[in-house]
């Protein structure tokens, strides 16, 4: 076996948008149609799982106290995966049977901060079918903030495949300096950014990260049109009202270690993109630039990182 070689599958898909058993159901078809191209590693898009509020932008999202924003966010947290509840176990189980692993944007509804509140969460399924790392988004962007919580430093894991040393963050954290930072020193030669869809989220940061880090750079965007939204979704006529043709075009794409594009980002087209990457194009560029090796000066810049997953309430019990 080369473990130089890497074969991964960026999966660009709509969700059904707000419905999780069916975009579980989509999911785990992306992934068989990776296992059947014998690919290693499959991402897929920023809150895939169930889909991203875009009804904020539609429906006036900052009115407080209203009925149509009351009624979305219940309809989303019922929709929000709670992992302890085992809601993963199928993609886990086809990560094992395939032997493939998979990173994959979700609304967690978290049970360790009272199962209310969501937090957009990307979640990393090894090729054994483990979760080993579940990264709740640091700070949700504008609107975001409306529906989903501020996360942790607990999910700033690192996980190896092959010669390769994988880390991901969720959209707009991608232009976080730190967390980029606190994954370069965990060893990342393989950076994995999740977006919602557009081209314009992707098409600067990819390259630059990846010039940065010296890594490769996969950046996975979701796809969404107004004709996605379901019609039995709270609201439905309004948000048709008001939604334009295109609401994420895509955008996913694939930069080398040394910021040039290996696939440009991809719009408008559904399904799997598919490429083979060698790690020693990143021993290459190393050479000359290794932001936290040979190339940084921690007696003079140092970074303090907490992971430990935060809670309101510790318990001490005497059993």
């Amino acid at each position: 076996m080369n473990t130089n070689l890497l074969k991964v599958a960026l999966a660009q898909i709509s969700p059904v948008w707000l419905n999780k058993e069916k975009t579980i159901l989509k999911i785990e078809k992306s992934i068989e149609d990776a296992a059947k191209e014998n690919c290693e590693l499959i991402v897929f898009g920023e809150a895939l799982l169930p889909g991203y509020p875009f009804w904020l932008a539609l429906t006036g999202g900052a009115e407080w106290n209203t009925k149509v924003n009351k009624e979305f966010h219940a309809h989303y947290v019922r929709n929000a995966i709670t992992i302890e509840n085992g809601e993963l176990d199928t993609i886990c189980s086809l990560a094992k049977k395939h032997k493939i692993a998979i990173y994959l944007g979700i609304i967690e509804r978290a049970a360790n901060r009272g199962g209310h509140s969501i937090y957009a969460s990307l979640v990393y399924v090894n090729q054994y079918g483990e979760i080993k790392s579940v990264h709740r988004k640091l700070q949700p962007t504008y609107d975001e903030r409306l529906t989903w919580a501020p996360g942790d430093g607990n999910g700033l894991q690192v996980h190896s495949l092959k010669d390769f040393t994988l880390g991901g963050l969720n959209c707009w954290e991608n232009w976080m300096p730190l967390p980029r930072t606190a994954l370069y020193g965990l060893g990342e030669n393989l950076h994995i950014a999740v977006w919602p869809g557009s081209e314009h989220n992707t098409k600067d940061i990819t390259r630059f990260i990846a010039r940065e880090s010296r890594s490769f750079v996969i950046s996975v965007s979701a796809l969404m049109k107004r004709s996605d939204f379901p019609k039995e979704t709270p609201f439905y006529q309004e948000l048709i009202a008001k939604a334009p043709e295109t609401l994420a075009n895509g955008g996913s794409c694939i930069a080398g270690p040394d910021g040039e594009w290996i696939i440009e980002p991809v719009l408008h087209k559904e399904g799997l993109i598919i490429e083979t990457i060698d790690f020693n194009r990143v021993l290459e560029e190393r050479q000359n630039f290794d932001a936290v090796g040979h190339y940084s000066r921690p007696d003079v810049t140092k970074l303090h990182v907490n992971r430990e997953r935060q809670s309101t309430v510790s318990f001490d019990d005497l059993l």
